[in-house]
C-alpha cells in the first residue's frame, strides 16, 4: 500500500511539472480571461464544453424521501450541465425494479449508465446487457466487488468494509464497550459490509439490528426498545443520515446514555454534531459520487478516458466529528455534502 500512495505521490508531481510549463507558456491574462469564462458558464448553468448533447441515465437504489440521494442527484446534475449533458434520473429501492428501470434505459439506447449495485444479483443481467449494446456503464456508491466484474469501466464510492473497519477503530478510541449497528435495508450488502468491517476492528462487542428502514416510527421504536432492554450499550451506529436523528430520539426517550454515531453527512447531522447529540459520522462524499459519475462518462464518451487502473475511485471514508461541523456546515444546507 505505501509504495501505491508513493507512486501516486510520483506522479502527482509529474503531473503538476507538465501542468505548470505549460499554464507558463500561455498568456496569465487569456488563460484567467477563459477560467472566469468557465465559471460564469458554470453558474449559469451553462455547458462548459462544446461536446455533442449526450443523455446519460443514473438508475440507483435509493427509497422514497433519502435525502442522501438527493447530494448524489445534485452532483450528477451539476456535472451534467457542465458537460452538455442531458441526465435522467430513477431509483427503487427494490432490486427487480431497480433492473427493469435500466433495461428501460437500455431500450432507449442512451450513451451512457450510472447505476449502483447494492443487490448485485438482481443487476448483473441487465448490466451485462447494457455493456453488449455498447453503452459503457460507472457503478456508484454499491458494488464495488462485483463492478469490475459485471464489465463497468469504474466504481466511485467508498469501500464499505474500510468505512466499517473505521467506524470500529472510532469506537474504540472513544472507549465504547458494546455497541448497536441498526441496518435499515435488508438484503443489501454494502450494509452487511459495513457493520462486519466495524465488528473486525471494535475490541468490545457489536449487536445488528434489522428494522424497516421505511417506516421512520418503527425504526425509532426498535432502537428504543433495544436500549430499554439492554443498558449496557453505550454506542449506536445507523447506516445513513436520516436515521440518526430516530435513534437520537430513542436514546432520549429510552433515558440511555448511549453515543449516537452515523454513516453518511447531511445539515441535520451536521448540526447534531456542532451540538453534541452526536458523536462521530462516517462522510463518503455523495455528491462528488455523483459529480465524478457523469464527469467520467463524459470523458470515457469524449476521449476514451478510464481512472482507477481497474480499482474502485474511492471517495470515502472520512470521520467526521464537532471539530469539522461548523466549517462543513455550510455545504452541507446547499445540499453538497
Amino acid at each position: 500500500m505505501a509504495r501505491a500512495r508513493t507512486g501516486v505521490r510520483a506522479l502527482g508531481a509529474v503531473l503538476a511539472v507538465v501542468l505548470g510549463a505549460s499554464l507558463a507558456g500561455c498568456s496569465s491574462t487569456g488563460g484567467k480571461r477563459a477560467e472566469d469564462a468557465r465559471k460564469a458558464q458554470a453558474a449559469a448553468g451553462k455547458a462548459a464544453v462544446n461536446t455533442p448533447r449526450w443523455t446519460f441515465a443514473m438508475v440507483t437504489h435509493s427509497g422514497d424521501g433519502d435525502t442522501f440521494w438527493d447530494i448524489v442527484q445534485n452532483g450528477a446534475e451539476q456535472a451534467a450541465a457542465k458537460d452538455n449533458i442531458n441526465l435522467l434520473y430513477a431509483h427503487s429501492d427494490e432490486g427487480q425494479q431497480q433492473a427493469q428501470l435500466v433495461d428501460s434505459y437500455i431500450s432507449k439506447k442512451v450513451d451512457g449508465l450510472i447505476v449502483t449495485l447494492a443487490k448485485p444479483e438482481a443487476m448483473k443481467a441487465v448490466v451485462a446487457k447494457a455493456t453488449r449494446a455498447g453503452i459503457p456503464v460507472i457503478t456508484v456508491n454499491s458494488g464495488s466487488e462485483q463492478s469490475k466484474a459485471y464489465g463497468a469501466l469504474t466504481h466511485i464510492g467508498q469501500d464499505e468494509t474500510i468505512a466499517g473497519e473505521a467506524v470500529g477503530d472510532e469506537l474504540d478510541a472513544r472507549g465504547r464497550k458494546k455497541a448497536l449497528c441498526v441496518l435499515h435495508e435488508q438484503g443489501n450488502v454494502g450494509h452487511e459490509q459495513r457493520c462486519a468491517g466495524a465488528k473486525k476492528t471494535f475490541d468490545g462487542e457489536m449487536q445488528n439490528l434489522y428494522v424497516d428502514g421505511t417506516n421512520m416510527p418503527d425504526v425509532q421504536a426498535s432502537i428504543e426498545a433495544k436500549l430499554q432492554t439492554d443498558q449496557s450499550l453505550d454506542a449506536v451506529v445507523t447506516l445513513g443520515a436520516p436515521f440518526a436523528d430516530a435513534a437520537v430520539q430513542a436514546k432520549e426517550d429510552a433515558g440511555s446514555e448511549a453515543e449516537i454515531d452515523t454513516f453518511d453527512l447531511n445539515a441535520r447531522v451536521a448540526e447534531g454534531l456542532r451540538q453534541g447529540s452526536l458523536g462521530f459520522a462516517v462522510d463518503q462524499q455523495p455528491y462528488l459520487q455523483g459529480y465524478q459519475a457523469v464527469d467520467l462518462l463524459w470523458l470515457y464518451r469524449y476521449n476514451a478516458d478510464v481512472l482507477g487502473g481497474g480499482r474502485p475511485v474511492l471517495t470515502g471514508p472520512q470521520i467526521i466529528t464537532e471539530k469539522d461541523a461548523a466549517e462543513l456546515q455550510e455545504y452541507t444546507e446547499r445540499g453538497t455534502r
